[in-house]
């Protein structure tokens, strides 16, 4: 084994480093990773320019990465469902406690979930990990390490889905096409969805949203009116959307996705934006309209792997770039730029196929 754990560390706000690491012993229940493929989400970039996230503040330095696939190289005495050689998708949150949350099914609620990369736990970006082997889910063999690294952020897209109530036959107005928007998309449309139409400022995310399925798409300006997009969002429908799945945080945004739902439909917010936030309450309020809110995700990696395996999903185009561990740098500032979708960094010196 090499005996090098390059690791991309934030060590406070705008000071990103990559540094050599002890590769870690994996405890009785854990299992140690060779890691392939680590996208870089929002999150990741939002840590690095702000040095926080709402609570979530960085206090001492941290590994960045969540959204990772590696392989098995070695397995903690207790486990028995894994093997060396054996590639896996990784869930980055692992419940500590058997609270009220975990024993409902909501384990993605328990206050002291361990979550990569969320102060101060430390992610996956780098050559070796440890992580909790019940966490980890095999691939089949027609399933990249890429497309396992994206079943994370397919995770939320699902998850969303789910608490919107998204079926055949449902029709859905997604706010972002960013990579959220566009995996919300992929699930809603693979969930049954009839009809989805996606907004975003920038005419090539739409693009790339048409690609992968969206019926309608409308580009937006910044001084666009709400109840004027939520009125051109039912022209062009031609019905009022059953569901909206907001995934910007902006508060025009909100505001639109509360107009533009039909009556007795859904608004769901994925994306996170200012903590206070003006929106057209009563207007929801006397329309019963359903606003709920998703905090990451729980029980969705078993049928992010179906989907991918069966084909009935494809995220192989949302990866626009790719990089190698070394070039981390690079690949953030790729990613702070907004240019392309899905920046992947590759962390297996051997093998830096998808």
């Amino acid at each position: 084994m090499a005996e090098e754990n390059l690791s991309v560390v934030l060590h406070a706000k705008g000071d990103l480093r990559i540094e050599n690491r002890p590769i870690p012993e994996p405890g009785p229940n854990e299992v140690l990773l060779q890691m392939h493929s680590v996208g870089i989400c929002g999150s990741d970039v939002h840590y690095w320019q702000h040095g926080r996230i709402g609570d979530f503040v960085l206090k001492k330095p941290m590994v960045l990465g969540h959204e990772a696939a590696g392989r098995v190289v070695k397995v903690g005495s207790a486990v028995t469902h894994l093997k060396p050689g054996n590639r896996v998708a990784i869930e980055p949150g692992v419940p500590r406690d058997m609270d009220e949350f975990f024993k409902r099914g909501q384990y993605n609620l328990s206050p002291t979930i361990f979550f990569c990369a969320t102060p101060p736990d430390d992610g996956n970006l780098c050559r070796y990990y440890t992580h909790n082997a019940n966490f980890c889910y095999k691939l089949p063999d027609n399933v990249t390490f890429e497309e396992g690294a994206l079943i994370e952020p397919l995770s939320v897209g699902i998850h969303a889905c789910r608490r919107a109530g998204v079926t055949l036959g449902s029709t859905v107005l997604i706010c972002g096409a960013g990579p959220i928007g566009l995996v919300s998309l992929i699930v809603a449309k693979a969930m049954g969805a009839s009809k989805v139409i996606i907004t975003d400022l920038f005419a090539e995310r739409l693009a790339m949203a048409k690609e992968l399925g969206a019926d309608f798409q409308l580009t937006v300006k910044k001084e666009d009116g709400a109840q004027v997009l939520a009125k051109k969002v039912k022209e062009i429908l031609g019905t009022q959307p059953q569901i909206t799945i907001e995934c910007t945080g902006v508060e025009s945004c909100i505001q639109t996705a509360l107009y533009a739902t039909c009556s007795g439909g859904v608004v769901l917010l994925v994306g996170l934006g200012a903590e206070m936030t003006t929106v057209p309450l009563v207007n929801a309020a006397v329309r019963e309209v359903d606003i709920r809110g998703v905090f990451r995700y729980c029980n969705t990696y078993p049928m992010a792997i179906a989907m991918l395996s069966s084909g009935k999903v494809n995220v192989k185009p949302l990866v626009t770039h790719r990089f190698p561990l070394e070039q981390a740098g690079q690949a953030f500032e790729t990613t702070r730029q907004g240019l392309g979708i899905k920046v992947m960094l590759k962390c297996d010196k051997n093998d830096q196929n998808p």
